[in-house]
């Protein structure tokens, strides 16, 4: 693959069956199921402070991001938070991630955000020659049982 076989692009609907099936190989604490998927999906398209990418090779969805810009009171300002980055198995280590993340950056610099971040145990190496920090602890607290999720 070259990076001319790769296309970044603003997710669309028609893209919704691609991206529930990475959403499902991404998922590992929760298991994504297409009604919810279906609800939210294009809530998503049409939140001016969401972002879902989707990186093409060869005409079929090989990842996506979904991440926000918010406003906050520490940062003087807004910032960007990625909150889902997915590349098919196959096609890691191809270009496809670096090429989200940047598409991301891009736009979380047009909405005057301070910074990019993400919460992950995955991939440091990845993110660190993007030059991504290691920055604090990630802790959560789970409000719904798999089974109500």
């Amino acid at each position: 693959m070259t990076t001319d076989d790769l296309l970044v692009r603003r997710a669309e609907k028609t893209d919704a069956e691609e991206i529930f099936g990475l959403a499902r190989e991404f998922a590992l604490s929760f298991r994504p199921r297409r009604a919810d998927f279906d609800a939210a999906f294009p809530t998503l398209l049409g939140n001016p402070d969401a972002l879902v990418l989707v990186a093409v090779v060869d005409g079929v969805v090989r990842g996506y991001l979904l991440g926000y810009v918010h406003l906050t009171l520490f940062a003087n300002g807004h910032v960007a938070w990625v909150e889902e980055a997915m590349t098919q198995h196959g096609f890691r280590r191809r270009g496809l991630g670096r090429s989200l993340l940047e598409e991301f950056e891009t736009w979380a610099r047009s909405r005057d955000a301070g910074y990019v971040a993400l919460a992950t145990r995955r991939a440091p190496e990845f993110y660190q020659a993007l030059a991504y920090e290691s920055s604090g602890t990630y802790y959560r607290k789970v409000l719904k049982s798999q089974d109500e999720t």
